[in-house]
């Protein structure tokens, strides 16, 4: 076999190969036979809703000057662009740390205030653009969730389990993480 013959064999082999383990990861995540984090617990979770206008007291861009968005979540300890995904009842809806809060609830141990619209969808309700908060749901502002982080913001804050806003983790920066192995199956249903 020429060295050229040779080197076109040797690129579909790879291309086959490459192909096929690709197929076989996605085929392991669609499964959902697990995905890894950095850390898991629970917690309570608040909502709000920040579109700068003033009106349900919110103050403006969130902090990481992300505008707000379904999947923005705020924190009262982790560093902003800490990544993650939390589960109520079997669903499942990924969030990143956008903004700090909540301020005084999570010295009552709100630890995460989710955005409206991911609320809605996690309790069956819906996010009202009129009022930027959540109907159908009895009135409920705050639900017993469980969290996975998957990846730590590079900025300031406490990369462990969240802390009330009033202790100032939020504002330092924190160069040793926890490191607790992760692995968790997707939830059913």
């Amino acid at each position: 076999m020429s060295a050229r013959l040779r080197s076109i064999a040797l690129l579909a082999a790879s291309t086959v190969t490459a192909l096929t383990v690709g197929s076989a990861a996605t085929a392991h995540a669609e499964t959902g036979t697990g995905q890894r984090g950095v850390l898991q617990g629970s917690t309570t979770a608040s909502y709000f809703w920040d579109d700068s206008s003033g009106r349900a007291g919110d103050t403006g861009l969130p902090a990481a000057g992300k505008p707000m968005q379904k999947g923005l979540v705020a924190s009262p300890s982790w560093p902003l662009m800490t990544e993650g995904y939390v589960v109520y009842k079997g669903k499942k809806m990924p969030f990143f740390v956008g903004d700090r809060g909540p301020g005084d609830p999570s010295s009552r141990g709100v630890m995460l205030d989710l955005d409206a619209k991911t609320f809605a969808e996690l309790t069956g309700g819906r996010f009202n653009p009129e009022t930027l908060g959540v109907d159908g749901i009895g009135g409920e502002g705050h639900i017993k969730i469980d969290y996975v982080v998957t990846k730590w913001g590079d900025g300031v804050g406490r990369k462990n389990f969240p802390v009330a806003f009033s202790t100032g983790s939020w504002s330092e920066k924190d160069t040793n993480p926890v490191t607790q192995p992760v692995s968790v199956k997707k939830p059913t249903g």
